[in-house]
């Protein structure tokens, strides 16, 4: 059994672009508009996988749920989210008919009778094939003659609206959806002509494809329900995604290091791999759609909306030095759907580039220059094979912090930043012996397994490396090992945690092999030394720091059927911490210092207009106010980032097009970033060369500094500052 869960995955397809042989555009069969689509039906294979998933869920899953009539309901409406989360396949007809399956999937499952999972599959494929055959007979026909100058209006967010009653109501929604296609290709700069060309080839071969749906599909989509039905983080892998799977869990790659999921018609990129090809060329981000992909420098875009996140990954992949070109809409422009081409060459991710890197910043306290190291650990890594067999020279997260900090000592630092923002997890082992190097012996970590027996989990090495002043530096994407690291040191009063409130994994899963495919299932939790778990709320910074992330959308609270947070006995007394009685002083001081800093009001001006823009839930149809409202954001986001120029004496802008390979994260961290659903493009620019070509200092990082050294005033008894060292 392989123990998982202190890496941070909340896809439902989840594929790393690895090293493959580039799959061939093959042709494939040209599907006329119209034609029924042909039902599948499950094998015997599948039938034995069910009782094999259902088994290890009911015995082994931490929640210990029972096969029910709650259940089976619960399955269903994951299954109808799943498929049709925005309404616009299904009738009102179809989920009523459904509704016969609301109390029964729990005995279908029980018999790995799987007939009733694939009937409603087949339903929603055949509306699919409609709304597509729709489509393409719209572009035909009548797409040549749209006009676009009336006052309708596209209603984006339909998550909560009621069923269509009828084909027709359907096919109004779906030409609104066709306008809006041809309109914002219309505001990228194409030709009418080159649109419909584009439309026909893409909703074409979107058909071609539903018809070479196989019965792996269908039964990959239900069993997923099923898995989600008890937490977000168990799911069912296919054999094709069992192998993608396996290849994300290796520590070296080839290929260009993102992860993707499928979201609606669209390839989103979920993360990006810390010191990866596509990190390091710094153009693409979290929450972007991948919509096109051309091979080398010059080969042809392929257009792959619609397209199977298999096929997509397929044509992505290639081998090292080569590269491959993306034709992205970024994920911070909902609206317009603008898109950009971009190019990443592939590569080997080399766990020397995830590595923990040190750098001392130079933080004005007072006239005077304090100097504070900082550690920036994008990932808990070991070369388990390395230490298996005795190299002196194997690598771990723990080793090179060690070496590190020494080199720092080395340096007179005055204190010390353990930076894990956007770190995702990794080795439980080394988030344990990291904390060693700050603690004296004593627990770490509690995990509390389905039968609810609680492990302690303790540095057992009495030395401790480094005992000055330090902080660590969080946000909404530090996850799992991060957390149980960051709540150790707060919990035993070792030092301040500073920035965004942390994802909230607190679950661990592991690995079971099944007949067709494998099972990732949730078996345990995580807990503080404080007894708090880490599971939904993550941990919350003693100071923090503003924040674009959408926590509706991004972290384990938005999570559909997240495990809860709860609390269980502290592993040691947490009364005598050192730091609680200073935090409000602490934050006195931080809100008066941020209050005229140019880069934390242009945070909280920026927040203000991210969250105006996201409450715009319907886009006009109409080419002038479309064209005026770009042209207003523009002027505003330009507006804002002049602003925050000027008031740091750094020359201004005339466009924001001359800014728009900026983000706002770089303003947190050089080589990190949030994410760009909660970004505005080309607003904030914290890594912008000025006049002597020199990089701005990292805002956030500044200010964590500063905090330190008021922490350490506060803490010293005799005037001036002294970091034990």
């Amino acid at each position: 059994m392989r123990i998982l869960g202190l890496s941070l995955t909340r896809s439902l397809f989840i594929g790393l672009i690895t090293f493959a042989t580039i799959a061939v555009n093959a042709s494939i069969p040209e599907i006329k508009p119209g034609t029924p689509f042909t039902p599948l039906e499950p094998t015997r294979e599948e039938s034995i996988t069910t009782q094999q998933v259902m088994s290890n869920l009911l015995r082994g899953h931490y929640e210990r749920k029972r096969l029910n009539d709650d259940l089976s309901s619960q399955v269903l409406d994951t299954l109808l989210d799943d498929i049709d989360s925005t309404h616009s396949y299904l009738l009102q007809s179809d989920v009523k008919d459904f509704e016969q399956f609301r109390k029964t999937l729990d005995e279908a499952l029980s018999r790995g009778n799987m007939k009733p999972a694939f009937y409603i599959y087949n339903r929603f494929q055949q509306r699919v094939n409609e709304r597509l055959s729709f489509l393409l007979s719209e572009l035909k026909e009548n797409a040549g003659k749209y006009t676009f100058d009336s006052d309708e209006t596209l209603n984006l967010d339909r998550e909560e609206q009621p069923w269509a009653t009828s084909p027709r109501e359907l096919n109004d929604l779906w030409r609104k959806r066709l306008k809006n296609s041809i309109l914002n290709l219309r505001l990228a700069g194409k030709e009418d002509d080159a649109i419909i060309e584009l439309l026909t080839k893409r909703y074409q071969n979107q058909l071609n494809r539903v018809h070479q749906s196989k019965p792996v599909d269908a039964y990959q989509t239900f069993m997923n329900a099923v898995t989600r039905s008890f937490d977000p983080h168990t799911q069912y892998f296919s054999p094709r995604n069992s192998e993608n799977f396996n290849i994300n869990m290796s520590l070296k790659l080839q290929g260009i290091g993102a992860v993707l999921q499928t979201e609606d018609e669209h390839t989103k990129v979920v993360r990006l791999v810390p010191g990866g090809p596509a990190a390091k060329a710094d153009n693409l981000e979290p929450e972007d759609k991948i919509v096109g992909v051309g091979q080398d420098k010059d080969g042809e875009i392929i257009d792959v909306v619609g397209w199977r996140l298999d096929e997509v990954v397929d044509l992505i992949r290639g081998p090292k030095n080569s590269t491959v070109r993306l034709e992205i809409i970024q994920g911070n422009d909902s609206t317009s759907g603008d898109s950009k081409i971009i190019a990443i060459t592939r590569d080997e991710v080399k766990l020397e580039e995830q590595s923990a890197q040190k750098e001392v910043i130079e933080v004005i306290d007072n006239g005077e220059t304090r100097r504070i190291g900082v550690i920036d650990i994008p990932t808990f890594y070991i070369d388990f094979q390395g230490r298996m067999e005795n190299r002196p020279d194997y690598r771990s997260t723990t080793r090179d912090v060690r070496r590190l900090i020494t080199e720092l000592q080395e340096e007179n630092i005055d204190g010390l930043m353990i930076d894990l923002r956007s770190n995702g997890g990794g080795s439980l082992e080394e988030a344990i012996n990291l904390t060693g190097l700050f603690i004296p012996t004593g627990p770490v970590v509690q995990v509390r397994g389905a039968r609810g027996n609680v492990e302690v989990l303790q540095d057992l090495d009495p030395e401790v490396l480094y005992s000055g002043p330090m902080t660590v530096v969080v946000n909404r994407l530090s996850a799992s090992a991060s957390e149980i690291f960051a709540g150790a040191i707060q919990d035993y009063g070792r030092g301040l945690v500073i920035g965004g409130q942390t994802f909230g994994k607190g679950t661990v899963q592991s690995l079971r092999p099944l007949t067709e495919g494998q099972l990732k299932i949730t078996q345990a939790k995580f807990y503080r030394v404080s007894g708090e778990s880490t599971q939904h709320q993550g941990v919350i910074p003693d100071i923090m720091f503003p924040s674009l992330f959408d926590k509706e959308k991004i972290g384990e609270s938005a999570l559909t059927l997240a495990l809860p947070w709860d609390t269980i006995k502290p592993a040691r007394d947490m009364k005598n911490n050192p730091i609680t009685s200073k935090i409000p002083q602490l934050r006195d001081l931080h809100n008066v210092r941020i209050e005229d800093n140019p880069d934390f009001i242009f945070m909280r001006e920026q927040k203000d207009l991210v969250t105006e823009m996201r409450g715009k839930t319907e886009v006009s149809l109409n080419e002038k106010v479309r064209r005026s409202e770009r042209e207003v954001n523009d002027e505003r986001r330009l507006a804002l980032e002049n602003k925050r120029r000027l008031a740091k004496g750094m020359p201004v802008l005339d466009s924001i097009d001359d800014d728009t390979d900026k983000t706002e994260d770089k303003q947190n961290s050089s080589k990190k970033s949030e994410s760009s659903d909660d970004e505005i493009e080309g607003v904030a620019d914290a890594d912008t060369k000025n006049a002597d070509d020199e990089k701005e200092p990292d805002a956030m990082l500044q200010e964590a500094g500063h905090i330190l050294l008021d922490y350490m005033k506060l803490s010293s008894p005799a005037p001036g500052m002294t970091a034990l060292r």
